[in-house]
């Protein structure tokens, strides 16, 4: 211990917490997997507490007695307490600290919020508070949660009773966080076979946002999968049609074909009820196609750009539809989450009654 940093190239300022958080944020932007990402987080969360004894921990090479500090974040938090710049946090600095995509940065600096987002309470792998540091750190105003409805085991969806105890929670959260920002509540509901959606209207009448998604029988044949989601966008809660041709085109899931439906009907029923159509910035979804968004460009609709994500890093998975949005000429007033949240909130509440002038 007590190695001077060899230069200022290899000067590190942020103390072993940053540097832990900084470390899983670009894992997770990278689509790490959780396991490897969950070691540098439980890192932080031990150390965050301690204060001084962590540099004490340091210098006489106690650290790994605490739990959930192994050989690999021991010496993150080492160098960091030196000043040291971390061998691991620099090389992901170097691979994948850089731009995600080419051009998106203009319509990116417009977003106030990101609409979609999962936590630890069904398929993400972070606590909720993490989601809104996170996105506190990437200059949101607001972060919409939204965990999945129940219908959905694999994903652990929320009963409404899990859901009930998680607004508590987002109200909890959002009392100690930075003036300026607001966690959302919000859910993704499943559209179920029938264009219901898979929660009590009582529950999603306590919802600032709500997004709306298939996720089961994707090969449903033409006409009733367009009967189906003509359905959910008229229902009075829905206020985002999300990942609409439910298709994966590249990732560790493999690949998936794309729904078919009447992109006419559907997105002709988004405009009619005011309903933004989700441009699902998740580089395995790319989700509308690029015909589907031009079509729906065309139509007149409102759009949201969402992450979907599932980690903290994944938050910044936005800039991937920013650049589709730019590409297309999309006008940044028509993009709901470049409003400010009062105007957000206003046109989410239920019941929907039309277009809002854009």
């Amino acid at each position: 211990m007590n190695r001077p940093p060899a230069d200022k190239s290899d000067r590190y300022d942020g103390g072993p917490v940053a540097a832990l958080r900084r470390i899983a944020f670009l894992l997770e932007r990278s689509r790490a997997e959780t396991y490897k990402v969950k070691a540098f987080r439980t890192a932080a969360a031990t150390v965050l507490p301690l204060g001084d004894e962590v540099d004490e921990r340091a210098r006489q090479g106690t650290l790994r007695d605490l739990p959930g500090i192994g050989a690999s974040t021991a010496e993150v938090i080492e160098a960091a307490v030196e000043g040291r710049m971390p061998a691991r946090l620099a090389q992901l600095e170097r691979d994948e600290g850089g731009p995600l995509t080419r051009g998106g940065a203009e319509v990116r600096a417009r977003l106030r919020g990101d609409l979609h987002s999962h936590s630890d309470w069904s398929d993400g792998g972070s606590p909720i508070e993490e989601m809104a540091f996170t996105a506190i750190e990437l200059g949101h105003d607001y972060l919409v949660l939204t965990d999945h409805s129940p219908r959905l085991k694999v994903a652990n969806g929320l009963s409404g009773p899990r859901l009930a105890r998680q607004l508590e929670v987002v109200e909890a959260v959002n009392e100690h966080l930075a003036d300026g920002f607001r966690l959302l509540k919000g859910i993704e509901v499943d559209i179920l076979d029938d264009g219901s959606l898979d929660q009590t209207d009582e529950m999603l009448g306590r919802l600032d946002v709500r997004v709306a998604s298939v996720h089961s029988k994707l090969a449903m044949d033409k006409a009733p999968m367009t009967k189906r989601m003509v359905a959910a966008v008229r229902n009075p809660f829905t206020n985002v049609l999300g990942h609409c041709t439910g298709r994966l085109v590249t990732g560790n899931r493999g690949t998936r074909g794309q729904s078919e439906f009447d992109a006419d009907e559907v997105f002709g029923a988004c405009v009619e009820t005011d309903t933004a159509v989700e441009i699902n910035s998740r580089p395995e979804r790319r989700d509308p196609p690029t015909d589907l968004l031009q079509r729906a460009i065309d139509l007149g609709c409102l759009f949201s750009i969402d992450s979907d994500a599932h980690a903290p890093g994944q938050l910044d998975f936005q800039v991937y539809g920013c650049a589709r949005a730019e590409e297309l000429g999309i006008d940044p007033d028509r993009i709901v989450n470049t409003w400010a949240l009062d105007r957000l909130l206003e046109w989410a509440r239920p019941p929907k009654h039309g277009p809002s002038e854009v």
